[in-house]
């Protein structure tokens, strides 16, 4: 069974848990990181067979990994803040940043 993510790299999204905004720089099918990571981070046990993302936290210079189940579309159209953020994208459309590279 193959699961298709829900958002998409650009994306504009809100973490439903912990209250932060944050657009999408990429997509993992599956969780792929440590399991020593997962033990001491995702403390609500989200499933590792669903997509995680690799977040841009607005208003911050971290970036989150952040199972599909916590987030939500964001749908302000408020831009994110984030110092990393031209390394990835170039334009904002009011929902999506334009990746600064194409994407397979």
């Amino acid at each position: 069974m193959t699961t298709r993510a829900r958002f998409t790299i650009g994306q504009v999204v809100h973490h439903q848990k912990f209250d932060y905004r944050g657009v999408i720089v990429d997509v993992d099918p599956i969780f792929e990181g440590s399991d020593e990571w997962y033990e001491q981070v995702a403390r609500s046990r989200p499933p590792r067979d669903q997509p995680w993302y690799h977040v841009l936290v607005d208003n911050a210079d971290q970036m989150t990994y952040v199972a599909e189940r916590h987030l939500e579309a964001d749908d302000s159209g408020d831009p994110i803040r984030h110092p990393a953020l031209e390394n990835y994208f170039s334009d904002f459309n009011g929902s999506n940043y334009q990746s600064r590279q194409a994407l397979n």
